[in-house]
């Protein structure tokens, strides 16, 4: 066998045998600038602003609740290896203490909502009754609807209204500008070209709210994560199965029954229950109240060719079922 055949040969046997031809692109991609991002949403912002310029690692995986995600060894390493870590914040992200131990590194960690306005969670919320309904009886909104336990929780759920991630471009454009500052014209114009979008989306969904009448503009939930949409858009949320920020708190059957009993006291159409959760407490309330259940997508966008693979995908999809369902 020549030389030439005998090498030729090898380079076969290697790529059959499972080597990955592929590891140039990627080694490539190292010497861009290396960004991780905690949750889909986030990461979707970021590469709508850092585009080809950064090697963009998202750590959630599509269809994960970022309330249960639990970090593997390659995320540890992915975030031991980044320039800069873009986060929700507002304590969502319960795993990254631990993660940020673990990994070590020299990443900045950015916290994009740390600028936004949060939403103080209080037990004691009640109704307005000024919202277009006329009841005596305010029984069903009874301190039993929230769990004492979470008085003064933030609202971790910013992204939920294009008004708060505006907010979050702004420090985005601005890390990324300052850390990689060869590419800062780059980030400039990608993040002037999004927020045109999301002022954009922002008045479609003032355009679409204002068709569900006044009276129907309350939203229950699987959990407490539309604040933020309920506040910049004029509807109010009544009231969630499980009572409080997070999907790992369990109802009790006191909350339960005073939850269907505003249901019912308020003529509330339709139940929302995202993606990512199990839907089983919203059905049973659902089906004990004869309201309709409707899907949403909370904490995460779709594959590509799901119904929800970019962030403002995402908005117009919740929007479009939330106006169908309460119209």
């Amino acid at each position: 066998m020549s030389r030439k055949v005998f090498l030729l040969s090898l380079i076969v046997i290697l790529n059959l045998g499972g080597l990955p031809a592929c590891r140039a692109p990627e080694a490539a991609s190292t010497d861009k600038f290396k960004v991780v991002a905690t949750t889909t949403i986030v990461g979707d912002v970021v590469r709508q602003i850092g585009g080809d310029a950064i090697a963009l690692t998202v750590l959630l995986p599509v269809g994960s609740d970022p309330h249960t995600f639990s970090p593997t060894p390659q995320d540890v390493a992915a975030v031991s290896d980044a320039d800069v870590v873009f986060i929700n914040g507002a304590g969502l992200e319960e795993f990254l203490a631990q993660l940020l131990a673990n990994a070590g590194g020299n990443a900045e960690i950015v916290d994009l909502s740390a600028d936004v306005t949060l939403l103080e969670f209080e037990s004691d919320h009640h109704h307005d009754d000024n919202h277009g309904h006329d009841h005596d009886d305010d029984s069903h909104h009874d301190d039993a609807l929230y769990d004492d336990d979470h008085d003064h929780d933030m609202d971790p759920h910013t992204w939920t209204s294009p008004r708060n991630v505006l907010v979050w471009v702004d420090a985005i454009e601005q890390t990324l500008s300052r850390l990689d500052a060869a590419h800062a014209t780059v980030y400039r114009a990608n993040a002037a070209a999004y927020r045109q979008e999301l002022r954009a989306v922002d008045t479609w969904i003032s355009e679409q709210i204002a068709q569900i009448p006044a009276a129907n503009r309350v939203l229950v939930t699987d959990h407490l994560i539309f604040g933020y949409f309920a506040a910049h858009y004029g509807l109010e949320q009544l009231g969630a199965v499980v009572p409080g920020y997070s999907t790992l708190a369990q109802p009790s059957a006191q909350e339960l029954a005073a939850l269907e009993d505003a249901i019912r006291a308020y003529n509330v159409p339709a139940l929302f229950v995202g993606s990512t959760v199990n839907p089983a407490l919203a059905q049973r309330v659902a089906e004990d109240t004869g309201v309709q259940l409707v899907y949403l997508y909370t904490g995460s966008l779709t594959a590509a060719d799901g119904d929800a693979p970019t962030y403002l995908a995402y908005l117009r999809y919740n929007v479009n079922a939330i106006v169908g369902a309460l119209k």
